[in-house]
């Protein structure tokens, strides 16, 4: 997954991404590689971006 991935106004919730990050867990047994914990950080970043926007649409 590349930086680009993650935009500005994500359109995916922050519980889709949150259930990404799960299954991304779950599929490597709580142990990350290099490149795992890469597209963790990504996620992240994205799941962070959705909530800062569903708060804003929210107040």
């Amino acid at each position: 997954m590349s930086p680009d991935f993650v935009t500005p106004g994500s359109v995916r919730s922050a519980a889709e991404v949150n259930e990404e990050i799960r299954a991304l867990w779950r599929r490597t047994g709580g142990t990350l590689s290099a490149e795992e914990r890469a597209e963790y950080e990504l996620l992240v970043v994205e799941w962070a971006a959705a909530i800062r926007g569903a708060v804003v649409r929210a107040a």
